[in-house]
């Protein structure tokens, strides 16, 4: 084919610009606030307050991440938040997988019945004081396990799972039955990397859901300091630097640290709790992307 054959037109030359600057107005909308985050974060607490600041810190200083982590609170909370989020992701990928793996199997004849139940969870829930009267009977109040237990299987994770499962050609397992492989194998060697795409998207949901989380600390654990997770810190700080709110009585050092630099504090905090998720975001993203655009829910 001659050059000709590509060459583009003006309006086509046209309209790739007018796209050029509207992706990049829409990138310079998603990157700014977490660029004046982490400006505001470097920048000197007293020089904060005169305001004006933008995608870069008028003075640079390390003070406000030093302050953060001598504060022995953020250190254990962060410990505690990456072992819940591994913790729960791991369980909750497995636990959901394995029932979405029976519930998709033909000859398992409660499948229906087990499906709208699964489906009822996601509508209708007995509520915050019948919950916390359960996890009390339980005796998972002041334990670790009250941040993985009770959600160790999600519905919607369920669904979306078995919805992939079921776009797998049948004979993979049949051919393996017939070579002999039980139920486990099939599901261990055959189905498991063949699910790696959803499995990658509900793992990204489960660790966000898990780093992000914070209420389960305030309602259960919120006075012991072992457990504390690195979210529930944030927020304590964030309270106190919020006259008038009641809701948590931070403790001394985050007051101390709020009214040195609330701003610049509450910022610097914002992207320790930030960028461990956008560490592992790259490394699942292929796998998101393949899984969001395969399959759809269905009970």
């Amino acid at each position: 084919m001659s050059s000709k054959a590509f060459q583009m037109t003006k309006g086509e030359k046209a309209f790739d610009i007018f796209l050029y600057i509207v992706m990049g107005l829409i990138m310079i909308v998603t990157l700014y606030p977490f660029l004046n985050v982490l400006a505001i974060s470097f920048n000197e607490s007293t020089d904060t307050v005169r305001g004006g600041i933008y995608i870069f810190p008028r003075v640079w200083t390390l003070e406000n991440y030093q302050r953060i982590f001598s504060y022995t609170g953020l250190i254990q909370g962060f410990k505690i938040s990456v072992l819940r989020t591994v913790s729960g992701t791991i369980l909750g990928l497995v636990s959901a997988s394995m029932l979405a793996f029976t519930l998709s199997r033909p000859e398992f004849r409660a499948r229906k019945f087990v499906s709208y139940f699964l489906a009822l969870t996601m509508y209708f829930s007995g509520g915050m004081v019948p919950m916390y009267i359960l996890m009390r009977d339980l005796n998972l109040i002041g334990t670790f396990w009250i941040y993985i237990l009770p959600g160790a299987i999600s519905a919607f994770n369920v669904f979306v799972i078995r919805s992939f499962m079921d776009g797998l050609p049948f004979a993979l397992q049949e051919s393996a039955k017939l070579d002999g492989a039980n139920d486990f194998m099939i599901f261990y060697r055959i189905i498991i990397p063949l699910c790696k795409p959803v499995l990658a998207t509900i793992a990204l949901f489960l660790s966000v859901g898990q780093w992000n989380e914070w209420f389960t600390t305030y309602l259960y654990n919120g006075n012991k300091p072992h457990l504390t997770t690195l979210q529930y810190e944030l927020m304590k700080v964030l309270a106190s630097t919020n006259q008038g709110s009641g809701m948590v009585n931070a403790n001394d050092m985050a007051q101390k640290m709020a009214q040195i630099s609330p701003e610049s504090i509450k910022m610097a905090i914002t992207i320790v709790v930030t960028v461990p998720i956008l560490v592992v975001y790259p490394f699942l993203q292929k796998y998101f992307v393949s899984g969001m655009t395969l399959g759809a829910v269905k009970a």
